[in-house]
């Protein structure tokens, strides 16, 4: 059970993969060990991807051996009590196929081959069901993470389309008005906003480390801090542990763009505090201003998309599709008295990485 237990760990993030040439060759080993058979064939639905075990000497990835013991139905399972080989020294025999179903479509099968003469028992067939089974579910769960990820993509596009016209209009007014009195800051500015446009729209992977998306956001901050100077104060509070989570990119940023916009630029001044620590096996991002604030109804319009908001909306809907819906943003505030967002993801997931 041991050796069985081991087989299946150390096999399983090679199919996390998807099927492949190289991913099948580095689980057919660990499929054998599984099924206990004397060769483990891994294919898709027209050809071997990868052979382990007896018969090597002329089985191999390529060949028609899943076609000639492919299952009668192609989602049942099959014994065959003889394959047919071309080979006459062939020391294999009976075998049982199973097939492998993503999302409800064939898109593979494992082949359990025993040695001729060898009677397949009840006890094989289960083995080798369970088996396809298991792996049918790896690559069920790198389809899932495809989706995810073709969806975040998507949501970031709609984001990026939105990116506020209002905040390129006056961090280049903010520019504009450093050129004659202050040159080298002017220089600078241009410098940062440069790079905080190409952080925005660069066609990346749709997640970055919160390292990454914190240093973006500062140059953000640093092309408000030249309209607003001293009027417009900030503090931040990091763990150092927390920087390398991973969070959709343009996550953070709305909150705070929605914080200078609705703490300091209808105050004329204002405090905002960004925070982010570790809470068990969590991360709280935490984005609170000192502004006019806005009554919980209409908090929770803006959450929804309902009520308008720099992207609230979005990266909820991002985060809550990347993670589930047991993390996202709530949003605290009373009118007159500021706002606190908070952002609650994983420290981990699987599957979810940083560009």
């Amino acid at each position: 059970m041991q050796t069985a237990l081991h087989a299946a760990t150390v096999m399983l993030p090679h199919l996390r993969r998807g099927l492949s040439e190289e991913s099948a060759a580095k689980a057919v080993v660990h499929l054998r060990t599984l099924t206990q058979a004397s060769a483990v064939a891994l294919g898709d639905r027209d050809r071997v991807l990868a052979f382990e075990g007896l018969g090597d000497d002329h089985h191999a990835a390529g060949d028609r051996l899943i076609r000639v013991s492919s299952p009668a139905r192609e989602d049942r399972l099959h014994v065959e009590s003889q394959i047919r080989c071309q080979h006459a020294d062939c020391p294999l025999g009976p075998a049982v196929a199973a097939p492998l179903v993503v999302s409800g479509e064939l898109v593979g099968s494992v082949v359990a081959l025993y040695a001729r003469g060898r009677r397949i028992t009840p006890d094989d067939t289960r083995t080798v069901a369970e088996v396809a089974k298991l792996v049918s579910a790896q690559l069920e769960l790198k389809g899932l993470e495809e989706q995810t990820e073709r969806l975040a993509r998507a949501e970031l596009r709609a984001l990026r389309a939105q990116i506020s016209p209002h905040f390129v209009y006056n961090a280049l007014a903010a520019i504009a008005g450093y050129i004659h009195s202050k040159p080298d800051d002017a220089r600078e500015l241009l410098t940062e906003f440069a790079e905080f446009t190409r952080y925005a729209f660069r066609g990346q992977r749709p997640y970055v480390t919160l390292a990454d998306e914190l240093h973006y956001v500062e140059k953000y901050l640093r092309l408000e801090r030249a309209r607003f100077g001293d009027r417009l104060q900030v503090r931040l509070q990091v763990a150092p542990e927390v920087l390398q989570t991973v969070v959709p990119v343009l996550s953070l940023q709305p909150l705070v763009e929605n914080a200078v916009r609705h703490g300091v630029e209808r105050r004329g001044e204002g405090r905002i505090e960004i925070i982010a620590r570790h809470i068990g096996g969590d991360v709280e991002l935490i984005v609170s201003d000192n502004g006019v604030g806005m009554d919980p109804a209409r908090a929770t319009e803006v959450l929804s998309g309902r009520g308008g908001g720099v992207g609230i909306a979005n990266v909820q809907a991002r985060l809550q599709n990347t993670f589930g819906p047991a993390y996202g943003l709530e949003i605290e505030s009373a009118a007159g008295d500021g706002t606190t967002v908070t952002m609650t993801l994983p420290k981990f997931r699987a599957g979810v990485r940083a560009a």
